[in-house]
């Protein structure tokens, strides 16, 4: 009997192959140097950045930028051990402050990375506990509940959550874990809905902002601030609108503070460098003072929605900056791909684990302008027709989640 190779799974190298063979080179692509963050360049030629996640456009922001620069001088590059022991600085502590006044909860904690902030979730479910998470959950809520020792059901909408809820044990724990906006389908949480079933069934409800947080809300502070609904624990990156990196918990502060005393991705970690801390609170500081950066960010974004969808390519469900366009195979979401980076313009191409559907995924931030999102759609418009890919006429307008 010969063993398995545990190398040979199926994953995104399989993907990487089907594309390679079709002659489209489209993930690990190097970038040599970024422009503001609306281009980038790549193998020599200056392309327009289309799928970035920074949102805002601070990471490039010459405010955040020094400010990283003085923290790094005079911290060093990082503090070489985890917070609980010998790895917390002054500006960890302001940094938590701030972020929890920010989402208004009590208090908050920051991680490494966003990823480790959602594994810290896995301390919450014990062996009597359940979690009942979105199907279309962020990879790492997903992990978060594979790690826990409690039982986990997924649900499609709320209709099916309700059923999952009503058939579950009465004692223990039960926790409602979701996205507030979706990673890659950019739609968000219908979180009245969730709220409402929580509070019915006695559930805890939990909400990753990663994409939310900082871009939507009356003040940026995400999905939760839209509806003016609480959650019991919000969890973010802050490598997003915030245009740095690290993770962040928030919530009641005695939640917070069983998170940081026995989630193992808080304790067993390095804390975050001292310049990325230094750059969040550079960017959270222009946030709140800035408003019409997010406004603009979120006037982009509904141009781009509409002007693909006068074209003919449909980015619903999503409401939020993210607005992807799904294609029949991978194979010709690649070349549409290879089409738009000839054209100048970098986009995400998407497939399965991270989506179900083959998709390109794109979003413009607030350093983007009109020309640059006239680059896109035509370059859209253009690559299209010379591959006769199907459109659909007449799609109704979006209204962006605000």
């Amino acid at each position: 009997m010969v063993a398995a190779d545990p190398f040979l799974k199926p994953g995104l190298h399989q993907a990487e192959d089907i594309l390679k063979a079709h002659g489209v080179d489209a993930y690990y692509r190097s970038a040599a140097e970024r422009t503001g963050d609306s281009h980038v360049v790549i193998d020599g030629r200056k392309v327009l950045m289309a799928g970035s996640g920074d949102y805002l456009g601070l990471s490039t922001h010459p405010k955040v930028t020094e400010a990283a620069v003085a923290a790094l001088r005079r911290f060093g590059t990082g503090v070489a051990g985890s917070r609980v022991l010998n790895g917390s600085l002054d500006l960890h502590a302001e940094l938590e402050g701030r972020m929890a006044a920010f989402l208004g909860q009590e208090a908050a904690a920051v991680t490494a990375v966003g990823f480790l902030a959602n594994l810290a979730l896995s301390a919450l479910l014990g062996r009597e506990d359940t979690a009942f998470v979105d199907a279309r959950n962020h990879a790492s809520l997903v992990d978060a509940t594979r790690l826990g020792w409690g039982k986990v059901r997924s649900y499609r909408d709320l209709t099916h959550l309700r059923s999952r809820l009503e058939a579950a044990p009465a004692d223990g724990g039960r926790l409602i874990i979701t996205d507030g906006a979706f990673s890659m389908e950019g739609d968000v949480a219908d979180l009245p809905g969730l709220r409402s079933l929580a509070d019915s069934y006695g559930a805890k409800l939990i909400v990753d902002s990663a994409h939310d947080m900082g871009v939507l809300g009356p003040d940026g502070a995400g999905l939760a601030s839209v509806h003016g609904v609480s959650v019991d624990l919000v969890t973010g990156s802050l490598s997003k609108a915030f245009g740095s990196v690290g993770g962040v918990l928030a919530g009641p502060s005695s939640y917070v503070r069983y998170l940081r005393s026995n989630a193992r991705s808080v304790l067993f970690s390095t804390a975050v460098p001292p310049a990325s801390v230094a750059a969040t609170l550079a960017a959270l500081a222009i946030i709140m003072a800035e408003p019409a950066r997010r406004l603009r960010a979120l006037e982009l974004a509904e141009g781009l929605h509409n002007g693909l969808r006068g074209l003919g390519y449909d980015t619903r469900p999503s409401t939020t900056p993210i607005a992807p366009v799904r294609f029949p195979s991978l194979a010709q979401a690649g070349a549409f791909w290879a089409g738009l980076f000839e054209a100048g313009v970098f986009t995400n191409l998407v497939g399965p684990p991270a989506a179900a559907d083959p998709m390109i995924r794109l979003a413009l931030t607030a350093n983007h302008d009109d020309t640059h999102l006239a680059t896109v759609l035509s370059a859209f418009d253009e690559v299209g027709r010379r591959l006769g890919v199907e459109r659909q006429p007449d799609l109704p307008p979006v209204v962006l989640t605000r």
